[in-house]
């Protein structure tokens, strides 16, 4: 898999993916048009499916604009079909979407919100998780539930280690002083606050993050409970 990953509306990840070996490309979700039209000129690509993650507005935006330019097939939760009726195909819990020879299973992940889904390419070990899980941070409950955020997050840190994990946005140095703020001892955490605030400092990226990373250093993977992850939620929400 080819992955292009770029800045998008201030704080969003653009994110395309190509198979080499057909040529197909596909984006996940479609935050500006803008940014992934000069992202494919950049590249020289086509696109040929839109994967989209859920249904808010900072990920859909640029859904009709490249649709229209590029004749995008768009795939969306089954959930969403009120604030995506254009999409070509709703996905659930079990689907399998293609791009090429690129194989995804999509996963039901609620929580932020109830239509969420993510994509998991077992075969490449990289999952787009959207706004479920972030580098060392986790999503805002919205129109779901806490436990339903809770189980989304712990099916994600129960995939192997070496997992790749993109998210849908850049919030990592904020993520990393709140988790420095809950576990004050964890060495981890502080090394990798450290190269967060060198990363942002020069303007890198601080995903793809991993499964293991995050088991180590994200207070909200590593939360022992239900009701602890919610302290830390609601906490993470005021800090």
């Amino acid at each position: 898999m080819e992955i292009e990953l770029f800045a998008c509306r201030g704080d969003n990840y653009g994110v395309l993916i190509r198979d080499p070996a057909t040529g197909r490309v596909g984006a996940i979700d479609a935050c500006a048009f803008d940014a992934y039209d000069d992202a494919l000129s950049r590249r020289g690509w086509g696109l040929d499916a839109i994967l989209v993650t859920h249904r808010h507005f900072d990920h859909i935006e640029g859904v009709p604009g490249l649709v229209e330019k590029y004749g995008a097939k768009v795939v969306a939760p089954a959930l969403a079909k009120v604030d995506l009726p254009m999409a070509d195909r709703y996905v659930g819990e079990g689907d399998q979407v293609k791009i090429g020879g690129l194989e995804a299973q999509v996963w039901h992940m609620p929580g932020h919100c109830a239509d969420h889904i993510a994509y998991y390419f077992a075969g490449e070990n990289i999952i787009f998780v959207g706004d479920v899980l972030f580098a060392m941070g986790c999503g805002r409950v919205l129109d779901s539930s806490m436990e339903a955020l809770y189980l989304s997050v712990m099916r994600l840190a129960a995939l192997p280690d070496e997992t790749q994990l993109y998210c849908g946005h850049e919030y990592t140095l904020a993520n990393a002083r709140f988790c420095a703020h809950i576990e004050p001892d964890n060495a981890e955490i502080r090394a990798r606050l450290k190269n967060v605030e060198a990363a942002r400092a020069e303007g890198r990226f601080t995903i793809p993050t991993t499964v293991g990373e995050e088991k180590a250093t994200n207070v909200f993977v590593r939360a022992p409970d239900l009701a602890e992850f919610a302290r830390r939620r609601e906490a993470k929400n005021r800090f």
